[in-house]
């Protein structure tokens, strides 16, 4: 027997006047979070402790660190030239999220980006799809390093080694002022603090170094 076709007002007012409800189906939660989770991508590790460059702009190091103070914690992402060791990038945050990490990159200059390598370790920030596409618009190649191992990003770790030896953070009293510091300290880390392994060099000293070297 063919039921009769009836619109959706006219079973609502039925099932209104029996007090009849339907049994919604529930979105799997675990599903959700498997479909979520398989849009982060992970990626090779394609500069492979090949620290020794010669070749400024060709291969980048990311990570994030914490900076305690007197008022809590900040967060702190850069990027780090391999080949001069200059500092290309840096964003200071109350949180670490996304916004952070994407800030960072953005902040590269795009004339010293195109085409080349920008190596993290497998944090969520940046396995993320948002990320993922911006390096991508940015004309740079991801590399990774294996799972909970911080030697394959050792520049950027001895990095935020040495700046937490010689930055004054802990006596800071508000956001402001450790973000001051930190800034004063990118400028003198680049231009003024000279490093034994790079000729006794400024890391921008040093770039321009090697750029002079490659063109002659």
């Amino acid at each position: 027997m063919r039921l009769p076709d009836m619109n959706h007002k006219k079973i609502q007012r039925i099932m209104r006047k029996y007090g009849l409800v339907s049994k919604v189906r529930r979105r799997n939660p675990y599903r959700a979070m498997h479909k979520k989770t398989m849009e982060h991508r992970i990626f090779p590790n394609k500069l492979k402790r090949a620290f020794h460059q010669r070749v400024p702009f060709r291969f980048f190091c990311t990570d994030i660190t914490y900076i305690p103070f007197l008022q809590g914690f900040v967060y702190l992402s850069v990027v780090k030239d391999v080949a001069s060791g200059e500092v290309m990038a840096w964003k200071v945050s109350v949180h670490i999220d996304m916004a952070l990490v994407l800030a960072t990159i953005k902040d590269i200059p795009s004339d010293r980006c195109k085409n080349a390598l920008i190596h993290s370790d497998q944090g969520f920030h940046y396995t993320n799809p948002s990320y993922i596409t911006i390096v991508k618009n940015m004309s740079m190649d991801q590399s990774m390093s294996g799972k909970g191992n911080c030697i394959d990003n050792a520049p950027i770790e001895s990095f935020f080694g040495h700046m937490k030896d010689e930055l004054d953070y802990p006596t800071c009293r508000s956001f402001q002022e450790l973000h001051l510091r930190v800034r004063e300290y990118m400028q003198y880390y680049n231009y003024e603090r000279k490093q034994w392994t790079r000729n006794k060099m400024t890391p921008v000293v040093y770039r321009d170094y090697l750029l002079t070297h490659i063109e002659g």
